[in-house]
């Protein structure tokens, strides 16, 4: 099976490369230079452009910053670019990871579809860790004969894939998944700069914690305590993994969507504001778990 890959920031290339080395024939384009010669010297074949690499291409898969870039890449910008769409063959099967509004992944799979081409939504969760060791969470939109072709190539770079509905579905299970993530983490951080203020170790009251009735995935994975978990990216200067402007992005896809079906998301809406905060106080580029840094007591 060959495969066209685009987009290989931090998620993507990892999970180009598990794809390479399950067998398939990869060949990948990301509009860095930087990043296509990291991967290009681990093995993927890097084409020259995005339309050179959907050539003979059975499967597109996608994994972009945002839903400009995707509806961009797709479907051309004001009739000045030509979107990919024009360079893939009918019959071709389109995945795209990317986490974007739910109405930009159906607006694509529409387009898609008048070309003879069918397009699922299958953004991931999991993180960079779950990107290069393959165990990601795939939550899919689309039809279910869709997601089938597509099941052994998301199979080589997750462990859990979930059909949520149609297009689009996939996206709102993403950012409701994202939301409940930036409380969580931020909940976290406000405990533990709390205990940490009052003199306790944070290894302990993590252990405590993550034992106790408080216990979530930031606690067991991504302890946001630098010192804490050694495989965190708080242990690392916040460097890598999710980025806060990322996090920022998928809150405010979420306030998006929640003022369109008018839904009650105080506690969502609250963390947007927070990760905003954080961000225009120049840490936009850092992990997101730093958020701590607007809820730690400075040292003296």
């Amino acid at each position: 099976m060959k495969i066209a890959f685009i987009g290989l920031g931090h998620m993507g290339g990892p999970m180009a490369l598990n794809l390479r080395k399950a067998g398939f024939a990869v060949k990948a384009f990301d509009l860095s230079d930087e990043a296509c010669k990291k991967y290009a010297a681990e093995g993927l074949a890097i084409a020259a452009s995005a339309a050179e690499s959907v050539t003979d291409a059975d499967v597109v898969i996608s994994m972009l910053p945002a839903s400009a870039h995707v509806e961009g890449l797709f479907l051309g910008s004001g009739g000045s670019k030509p979107g990919l769409l024009d360079s893939i063959r009918a019959g071709t099967l389109v995945i795209d990871s990317s986490t974007i509004a739910a109405a930009t992944s159906r607006k694509v799979a529409e387009a898609a579809a008048a070309k003879g081409v069918a397009m699922i939504d299958a953004p991931v969760s999991g993180g960079t860790g779950g990107a290069i060791a393959g165990t990601l969470t795939f939550m899919v939109g689309g039809e279910a004969d869709d997601l089938e072709r597509a099941r052994p190539v998301l199979e080589k770079m997750g462990a859990n894939i979930f059909h949520a509905g149609g297009v689009g579905a996939g996206q709102t299970a993403k950012i409701c998944n994202n939301m409940l993530l930036g409380i969580l983490m931020i909940g976290t951080s406000e405990a533990l700069a709390l205990g940490v203020a009052n003199g306790l170790d944070p290894k302990v009251l993590s252990e405590i914690m993550r034992r106790s009735s408080g216990g979530n995935w930031a606690l067991e994975k991504y302890n946001p305590m630098p010192g804490v978990m050694e495989t965190a990216p708080a242990s690392k200067n916040y460097a890598g993994g999710f980025g806060t402007d990322l996090m920022l992005k998928d809150l405010g896809l979420a306030q998006e969507n929640a003022t369109a079906v008018r839904a009650a998301t105080p506690l969502g809406g609250l963390a947007r504001s927070l990760y905003a905060a954080h961000s225009l106080a120049g840490h936009g580029a850092l992990d997101f778990s730093s958020v701590l840094k607007l809820l730690q007591k400075a040292s003296s």
